[in-house]
């Protein structure tokens, strides 16, 4: 959480710099810092003792001082400094999706706005049309992002809640007495964003653990201290809710705090039914409420005559009525992927050498991963051109030369080109082993027009995956309009797949999505679109999506070995 935390407060000084027109070349580094540490495999506490802190890519001797205030204080003064000489409305809009520092300025000072309501209503009423650069689209886009901002405010990414919830676990699972602990609510059900964190204890010795739990280093707010329910507000403005019972209701009580609430009201109907009572404590029967079930979760599911639901279905999804037929799916796991199907390196915007994603890829098990740095249109990125990328796949060539345990495959992510092209040629995909395209430009354009983009480059005999099929970023970008019923058809009739992009802020094709796809035959790849060997990780979260779209290892590209997935792939 300290690299999240470090990472935010220098995109916001960013930020603010911005605003006041500060050195260009400050701006970026602190923009820089904050990508490295974002992207870092461990905990910049862990550099800072090592002493290797300034060896981070983009970190230099002041920032460095900076990170160790942050560690040791809990703040940074000179962003605590900054913010005090900013209205706080100002700095209020930048959290807006879409809207950067200079059109938050202008505003401001220009337009004379001082709070986002009233934002909202001129944005509405059309009254910022004549403020210099903010034309219809930057109207329409500055209201979806307020209504984006209003629906996300007070959730996490579940990436966020997750390093949370298990840093808390770790710390008070080792205390005597503490017999079994788990995260329940959203979080255990892999929710894209978490309202708040349940916890769920087994003990026999309550007081300790809920003293421990409130004194906790990153507790901000008390807000409830009792014997067997506490709630904190962590630093991070994240709720912590834990709840400490016996072995006899562990069950039921995890059972009862993932929810979700319409699973556990189908739930409460089919014991009624069958004159039964069921709560957090357990399930009971007759007038004298014999408790016939509770230690686990499986004895609920057992004796209400239904095989045991995964937490990731129990969304009254029709998740009840399969289970009583024992028609669950055998949903995919972590342990079944063979691969990653999107990796970025140093040639475009990753972090990571060749030489790097390999070596991370044998230490995930892996048996392959596709390279697929960007192409030449995005700029941003340092998409390669023509010799670029044939320079690269040389490399990539003769990497697996060598007979490693891991094989590399030749790919790219291809720009798909406002007008449906492709970013190269049929002469360069043809030399790939694996292509993805994907949308990086043109957002506002009609749905039309953006379906008939992917669906030309789906025409491509090439183009083995659609990247991030929807275009959204979490908290950030709502993503494009698009006719995914016509994706998913035309997916199908091309074999072409579609990908479940791992990044927290991405996590799409979307959990009801892949279970139409799977109903269509349409095949999944999850890629973690890694920048960085921390990134690598994120797979947990594309697995959470597929669960939830209750699919099995059959459904997902990357759970097959390399010889059935180019032959799965072939078009």
């Amino acid at each position: 959480m300290t690299n999240q935390r470090i990472a935010e407060i220098f995109g916001r000084m960013a930020d603010i710099l911005e605003i006041k027109k500060e050195n260009i070349f400050r701006i970026r580094a602190y923009r820089k810092a904050a990508l490295n540490i974002e992207n870092l495999p461990e905990d910049v506490k862990v550099i800072n003792d090592r002493g290797t802190l300034e060896k981070v890519p983009g970190i230099g001797k002041d920032l460095a001082e900076k990170i160790r205030e942050f560690i040791h204080q809990g703040r940074i003064q000179a962003y605590e400094d900054m913010k005090k000489a900013f209205p706080e409305a100002l700095l209020k809009f930048t959290e807006i999706p879409g809207i950067g520092p200079k059109t938050a300025n202008a505003l401001y000072n220009k337009a004379g706005v001082k709070s986002i309501a009233r934002l909202k209503q001129m944005a509405k009423e059309g009254n910022i049309k004549n403020i210099a650069g903010l034309g219809d689209k930057t109207m329409i886009n500055i209201l979806r992002g307020i209504e984006y901002l209003e629906k996300s405010e007070g959730r996490a990414l579940l990436n966020v809640a997750m390093e949370t919830a298990n840093e808390i676990i770790e710390n008070l699972g080792k205390i005597d007495g503490v017999e079994r602990i788990d995260y329940a609510g959203s979080l255990r059900r892999m929710k894209e964003t978490i309202g708040d964190i349940d916890i769920v204890i087994e003990s026999k010795d309550p007081e300790k653990i809920m003293n421990a739990f409130v004194n906790m280093t990153n507790v901000k707010n008390v807000l409830a201290h009792g014997k067997t329910k506490s709630s904190v507000m962590t630093e991070e403005n994240i709720q912590i809710d834990i709840r400490i019972t016996d072995a006899e209701s562990y069950g039921a009580m995890l059972h009862y705090l993932t929810g979700s609430k319409a699973h556990n009201v189908k739930m409460r109907q089919i014991a009624q039914a069958k004159r039964l009572k069921i709560n957090e404590y357990g399930l009971y029967k007759g007038k004298g409420l014999k408790r016939i079930a509770g230690k686990t979760e499986e004895s609920m599911y057992k004796a209400l005559g239904m095989s045991y639901i995964p937490p990731e279905l129990r969304e009254d999804r029709q998740e009840i009525e399969a289970a009583r037929r024992n028609r669950l799916p055998t949903l995919v796991k972590l342990r079944d992927m063979k691969g990653d199907l999107h990796m970025h390196t140093k040639s475009s915007d990753g972090l990571l050498s060749i030489l790097d994603v390999a070596d991370t890829a044998n230490e995930k098990g892996y048996e392959y991963v596709v390279i697929t740095d960007h192409s030449k249109s995005l700029k941003i990125a340092h998409g390669l051109d023509e010799k670029a990328v044939m320079e690269n796949m040389k490399e990539i060539e003769k990497y697996n030369s060598g007979k490693k345990k891991v094989r590399l495959l030749k790919g790219c992510e291809v720009d798909i080109l406002n007008d449906g092209k492709l970013d190269y040629g049929d002469d360069i995909l043809k030399e790939m082993d694996f292509v993805i395209a994907a949308i990086h430009s043109g957002f506002m354009q009609s749905k039309k027009q953006i379906t008939e983009r992917c669906l030309r480059a789906m025409d491509n005999k090439y183009v083995n995956m659609i990247a991030h099929p929807e275009g959204r970023l979490i908290g950030s970008r709502k993503g494009y309009d698009i006719d995914m019923g016509r994706i998913l058809r035309h997916a199908r009739e091309t074999n072409t797949a579609l990908e479940i992009n791992a990044h927290p802020q991405r996590l799409e094709l979307r959990d009801v999505l892949c279970k139409e796809a799977k109903n269509l035959r349409v095949k999944l790849g999850i890629g973690t679109d890694s920048h960085s060997k921390g990134h690598f990780s994120n797979m947990i979260y594309g697995i959470g999506v597929a669960r939830r779209g209750w699919l099995e290892k059959k459904d997902v590209l990357n759970t097959f070995s390399l010889k059935d997935l180019l032959k799965i792939i072939k078009k």
